[in-house]
């Protein structure tokens, strides 16, 4: 560990201490207009600490597959290792939202800012409820030109490392009869799982062919996804190394 990095991770931090609560202002405004609107407002915030975390922090990214983008709403499913992707899925891909635990939307700031982007915010303790929640409303966004966003794993994990797949990305991508479009990347490498510190680098981001979702079964939709990713995983780690 170098000083340069701390130094440069605390200067992201005050960054985002600044830039947050004026924009959660700014998104509690942008109530009156519709969601799509209110989206493009807000995730200007996510392009500005995008543009921190590579001035300030020499983070940057590039995308692979790109070509691969559906022109309709879709539903992604991607590798989750950190809070990186979650800002730069702003700048890669047309609006969207995310499938999130409700508790975030109770954070000061940053989660009015979340409010404001109309996610799926579920309560993990009613399981039951949540499955027909993410069911009924991930089809409600899609029809409203929303992407959405699931993370299959349910939670960050560190690099080289692969989490147990779960099936409701997919149940919303047949449910709504949405392509599914899998993400690969290596963020954890430069910026890893709860951590301060982000350490400079090249992330790669590779975006898989799209895959119809109709007449699919959730089960065996999730695996074709966990094989391409885990696959596209060891591929780009390996050429990062």
């Amino acid at each position: 560990m170098t000083a340069g990095i701390v130094l440069r991770s605390c200067l992201f931090a005050v960054c985002q201490l600044v830039v947050t609560p004026p924009f959660a202002i700014i998104a509690l405004l942008s109530f009156p207009f519709s969601a799509l609107t209110r989206y493009r407002i807000i995730s200007q915030w996510a392009r500005l600490m995008m543009q921190a975390l590579w001035h300030i922090c020499d983070i940057r990214f590039r995308v692979l597959g790109a070509a691969n983008i559906p022109s309709q709403p879709c539903v992604i499913l991607s590798k989750h290792q950190s809070a990186w992707e979650t800002l730069a899925f702003q700048v890669i891909f047309p609006p969207q939202v995310y499938v999130i635990k409700r508790e975030l939307l109770w954070i000061p700031f940053f989660g009015w800012g979340l409010a404001m982007c109309s996610p799926i915010a579920i309560d993990r303790g009613a399981r039951s409820r949540a499955a027909k929640q993410m069911l009924s409303q991930g089809k409600d966004r899609i029809a409203s030109g929303f992407c959405v966003v699931v993370y299959p794993e349910g939670t960050r994990v560190a690099p080289g490392t692969r989490g147990k797949y779960q099936s409701s990305g997919s149940a919303i991508a047949i449910h709504s009869g949405a392509a599914v479009v899998p993400v690969a990347h290596n963020a954890g490498r430069c910026w890893r799982r709860n951590a301060f510190l982000k350490y400079p680098g090249i992330i790669t981001v590779s975006i898989g062919p799209a895959i119809d979702s109709r007449g699919r079964k959730a089960d065996a939709l999730t695996r074709e996804v966990e094989d391409w990713i885990e696959t596209e995983m060891q591929r780009i780690d390996h050429a990062a190394a």
